[in-house]
């Protein structure tokens, strides 16, 4: 028998099933791809292990069971998952939600930006007065760092959950010309009553980093009480201003995510909300493990 693959292998194989020639080829050959591969001819299993730009690297012969077949196997891409949704739409609580389960990089853009905020960095400046204004930070200074982020080991190995951007048709274009693609693009819709009172209310403890409300999630004690902080963005002014720079580039931003967009109603508890993203994630999984 003989099989091809840029060049021909010939096996012989005497009735006992004891290999006469391991393995023989007219010349030597790269090999382009990588494979693992078995198959059954006479109730022998031919077993062959091939390396990216490799000659053959080895053949073993076992003895197996009736009928002829083809195994090959490869670990699926991990999932690449884009979260969006106006300020206070929920995206940081699915974001633990999710990668509890799926186990998920968590990689949220506006952690990036107040990171270089507090470092006082030449970028960070700028980054906070566009940020008091409402207004979008530039390209320049963020789609390098969410690039870095992205190209982290832990990423590519375990997949990512990226929170929060793109937020603008230039980022998410920007992303694709890294080539970034998401499986899957979630954007949370919550009316905007809702939005400006949850932002209004939110407090950030500056010494555990946890997130209250002061209506929906109190802190436990008077002492944490005492010590909460509200970001400098969080008021009714400019939560208003960050919706209305949120609805002209949303709309932009999923014309290039149209045919992965999935639509969740965020205007319903928490566990409602990640029923429906759940739901979704859990038919790509299997979807994966099936091709």
């Amino acid at each position: 028998m003989a099989a091809t693959s840029s060049c021909n292998f010939n096996w012989g194989v005497n009735g006992k099933g004891t290999p006469e020639q391991p393995c023989s080829s007219s010349k030597s050959s790269q090999i382009l791809f990588s494979s693992n591969l078995s198959f059954c001819y006479s109730n022998i299993r031919y077993c062959l292990s091939l390396r990216s730009h490799q000659t053959l690297l080895s053949t073993r012969f076992n003895e197996t069971k009736n009928s002829a077949f083809v195994v090959a196997s490869a670990k699926a891409d991990p999932l690449k998952i884009m979260i969006s949704g106006a300020p206070a739409s929920g995206k940081g609580t699915q974001c633990e939600l999710i990668t509890k389960k799926y186990g998920l990089v968590h990689i949220a853009a506006g952690n990036l930006l107040r990171a270089e905020i507090a470092s006082g960095s030449e970028n960070g400046k700028r980054a906070k007065e566009y940020m008091e204004k409402g207004q979008l930070v530039p390209n320049e200074i963020v789609v390098m760092m969410v690039k870095e982020r992205l190209l982290l080991p832990d990423s590519q190995e375990n997949g990512w959950l990226l929170d929060g951007y793109p937020r603008s048709l230039l980022q998410a274009t920007a992303l694709k010309e890294f080539g970034f693609q998401p499986d899957l693009f979630i954007l949370l819709e919550v009316n905007e009553e809702i939005l400006v009172e949850r932002v209004v209310g939110r407090r950030l403890d500056p010494v555990t980093g946890k997130i209250y409300h002061l209506k929906y999630s109190p802190p436990e004690t008077e002492e944490i009480a005492a010590r909460l902080t509200q970001r400098f963005d969080d008021t009714e002014e400019k939560v208003k201003l960050r919706l209305q720079t949120h609805h002209q580039n949303v709309e932009a931003v999923l014309l290039m995510y149209e045919d992965i967009t999935l639509k969740v109603n965020g205007n319903v508890p928490k566990e409602d909300v990640f029923a429906q993203i759940d739901g979704a994630l859990t038919k790509l999984h299997e979807d994966r493990k099936l091709i």
